[in-house]
């Protein structure tokens, strides 16, 4: 559907507003599929991205300032997340022995077993909503056009 008819605004005052509008708007409908998608599985986006780069450091630990660099959502708490993770035991903390002012995070067997499971039962599918209405050419574009975007930070 057209953004001029979700939000009912028929006329915008040029291209870049109507853009602005049109990707905030899309975002917030992407973050509302994304979050059904893990509710089941009592998680959130922040969580399951945080699991995933624990994954890919495993066996290796990561330290809190890594989780934020390589976080999706920049103003997310990582430390607030990584509590949560490690009180579903899906994640543990535990002192760096190298430098004691450090603190080493890895996933635990059942956070790699809740990834797995999130795989199998292709729990990512639902948030492909739209994505398959795309050829492979139109969202390597897409892809391209929101690198372009975001290339002037």
């Amino acid at each position: 559907m057209r953004i001029e008819d979700e939000i009912k605004q028929p006329v915008f005052r040029n291209a870049y507003e109507k853009a602005i509008i049109n990707l905030t708007y899309t975002a917030g409908w992407l973050a509302v599929r994304q979050a059904g998608a893990f509710k089941p599985f009592g998680l959130t986006l922040p969580q399951f991205n945080l699991l995933r780069i624990l994954r890919g450091q495993h066996p290796r630990p990561a330290t809190v300032a890594l989780l934020i660099d390589r976080m999706l959502d920049k103003t997310s708490n990582a430390s607030r997340i990584v509590d949560r993770l490690e009180e579903k035991q899906l994640v543990t903390r535990t002192v760096c022995p190298a430098n004691r002012r450090a603190v080493d995070i890895r996933i635990t067997d059942a956070g790699l077993a809740l990834l797995t499971r999130l795989e199998t039962e292709d729990v990512l599918e639902p948030m492909r909503l739209g994505m398959g209405r795309f050829s492979e050419a139109e969202l390597q574009q897409l892809n391209d056009l929101l690198d372009k975007m975001r290339a002037s930070d």
